[in-house]
């Protein structure tokens, strides 16, 4: 077992101590956001920074990187006020990772990975075709973290698309079978199998499997 203390990590060389900070969360949920500009130029973008918020109203939150090493979607979303979330699956794990990339503004990810765009009601953002767990949020709320100059930017959930055979009758998503992938780090994708659920934990009594 080692011990590692923060005087002993913050004299580590840089990109070693983001490799490790980054992983000592543990695996994430893996997500492509686009958006598009005032001038209908598409972006999209991978994050692995993702929260539930709450459920009523529905709200989802995501870390947005500090403006000058990650402008184009935070800006993109307080133009329009709208944005996608799209789940990663294995068939396009790659081009999905190279959104990473830090391409020039008005550059369109999409045609740049292979990726397709899709619309669905009256969204203005660009859903992922290929994706099998998406849906369009609306702008709520961009709160700054000064510790870091990142922001949690949180949006109303508007539209949802999923593919079949995953939504339970108890309002469970089953996402396994949309092979959604988990994240670590900032380059590494990990498949998930389901385990077990449980019942509604209670005081003094056992955990039941459901």
């Amino acid at each position: 077992m080692e011990i590692i203390t923060k005087a002993n990590y913050q004299t580590w060389e840089r990109f070693y101590r983001a490799n490790f900070i980054n992983s000592l969360t543990g695996f994430k949920s893996i997500n492509l956001i686009g958006t598009k500009n005032q001038d209908n130029k598409s972006n999209l973008g991978i994050f692995s920074s993702l929260v539930h918020i709450g459920s009523d109203p529905a709200l989802v939150g995501y870390i947005n990187r500090p403006i000058q090493a990650a402008p184009h979607t935070l800006a993109n979303i307080k133009e329009t006020g709208f944005y996608t979330i799209n789940h990663v699956c294995p068939s396009f794990i790659e081009a999905a990772h190279q959104t990473s990339a830090k391409y020039d503004e008005g550059i369109n990810e999409f045609d740049e990975v292979g990726l397709h765009e899709e619309y669905l009601g009256d969204c203005i953002a660009p859903f992922v075709k290929e994706s099998k767990i998406k849906y369009a949020l609306q702008l709520r709320e961009i709160i700054p973290i000064t510790l870091n100059n990142t922001f949690l930017v949180i949006g109303e959930i508007q539209t949802i698309k999923i593919e079949d055979d995953i939504l339970q009758d108890d309002g469970f998503l089953h996402i396994e079978k949309s092979n959604s992938l988990a994240s670590n780090g900032t380059d590494s994708y990990y498949s998930t199998s389901f385990l077990n659920r449980y019942k509604y934990a209670k005081p003094g009594i056992k955990p039941l499997k459901l």
